[in-house]
């Protein structure tokens, strides 16, 4: 047949029939996140990221629609959904852009988690609905500025008095934490060479002592607050502290958590990635056909189309796993370094295929390429994840 007279049958990024595998439920959640994210994001993240400002004013919309805290129990507020839909969340905010779905993530899996796995009951009851709710925002105090990939020499104290707690310190690339109003803070109780020391606390943002401060001059994320945080002789009640957080073991946890939401968040972007490109090939004429007819571009949309197929995959199954209790930290690892890799690709990709007009903010994809740099290096970079699953298929840490 001639070049031009086939239909194709395939549409979206589906192309080995991924939604059969998912539940009615699941589908549902995700559509609903998608048309949100169409309807009420995509006419503003073009000005937001232009400007390098956090668009506030969907926080109680995407509250509403109990984006945060999804996967927690109802019991505190949360929506009570499984994994997988969780995922799903994750997938379609980022769709959008990394810096929305960084605020979730961080509401959710670094301020909500840490609470619920780790706090009393009453700190439960207090904090986790107004998280939910979005009337409470809050950030994650572990990085600092010479403790990355590292975090176990952290040099934050937390020294215990008659009548509670005195943080110092100073914490870095702390996502939401300008505009937060509350804060988990990671500190040593006891010396300063001890991780076993390790706790977290729970800290309003106003409390005297506190302060933080936008990083400036970022090329990436600029849609998503990044923020600087000082504490110098912060005075915490004795029930600041989360009473089952102990050791390195338990930010790790929370990391594990928000590195499930970005393995299913990258798929998000190079997904709008693909799908730009795909749009803009079959629209753009050049030499008197549509550069989708020519070789060159439909290797890249098939490559493009492949590895995002394999991640949709491989990703589902991490959910199954972690729906059913059995999902191991390296498993993150190893879907989060595929995931955010592959995406980068893609975004790199769809902008070469743009041509000129891939540097425009009308188009998506050099956006998402910028935010997924960020997204390749923070919590855990590529070259950590690598060792992480090394570790673990060798049996020997090369770190």
């Amino acid at each position: 047949m001639a070049s031009g007279t086939i239909t194709s049958q395939f549409t979206g990024v589906d192309f080995l029939g991924f939604d059969a595998l998912l539940s009615e439920e699941e589908r549902a959640v995700r559509d609903t996140v998608r048309s949100w994210v169409d309807e009420n994001l995509m006419p503003v993240i073009g000005q937001a990221y232009i400007e390098g400002k956090f668009p506030k004013q969907l926080i109680p919309a995407m509250a509403e629609l109990g984006l945060f805290g999804a996967n927690l129990p109802e019991t505190y507020g949360c929506a009570g959904l499984n994994n997988v839909a969780y995922g799903l969340i994750m997938q379609e905010l980022e769709r959008g852009d990394s810096g929305i779905r960084s605020f979730a993530s961080v509401q959710g899996a670094l301020v909500m988690y840490p609470i619920f796995a780790f706090g009393s009951e009453e700190q439960k009851r207090k904090w986790l609905p107004l998280l939910a709710s979005g009337q409470e925002i809050g950030c994650f105090g572990l990085t600092e500025p010479d403790y990355g990939s590292n975090p176990g020499g952290m040099i934050t104290t937390a020294r215990e008095t008659g009548d509670g707690w005195v943080l110092n310190g100073t914490k870095m690339w702390i996502t939401n934490g300008s505009q937060a109003t509350v804060s988990i803070i990671w500190a040593k109780t006891g010396d300063v060479a001890d991780a076993k020391s390790i706790r977290g606390f729970i800290v309003p943002t106003d409390t005297k002592g506190y302060s933080g401060r936008d990083q400036k001059g970022k090329l990436s994320l600029r849609a998503s607050d990044t923020s600087e945080i000082h504490l110098q002789d912060v005075h915490l009640p004795k029930d600041a502290i989360l009473p089952k957080s102990g050791g390195i073991k338990s930010p790790l946890m929370c990391l594990t958590q928000a590195r499930y939401g970005i393995a299913w968040g990258a798929i998000g972007a190079a997904m709008a990635c693909y799908d730009e490109a795909l749009r803009y090939a079959q629209h753009r004429v050049m030499f008197d056909r549509p550069i989708a007819a020519t070789q060159i571009q439909q290797v890249r949309l098939v490559d493009m189309l492949t590895e995002i197929t394999k991640a949709q995959f491989m990703t589902l199954q991490l959910g199954r796993l972690k729906d059913a209790g059995t999902m191991m930290p390296d498993q993150v690892s190893l879907c989060k370094r595929n995931n955010v890799d592959m995406a980068t690709d893609c975004a790199r990709e769809a902008r070469r295929l743009l041509g000129a007009n891939g540097i425009l903010v009308e188009y998506h994809s050099m956006r998402h390429m910028a935010n997924l740099e960020s997204v390749y290096t923070y919590e855990g970079t590529h070259d950590m994840h690598s060792l992480i699953v090394g570790q673990s298929v060798t049996g020997h840490a090369a770190f």
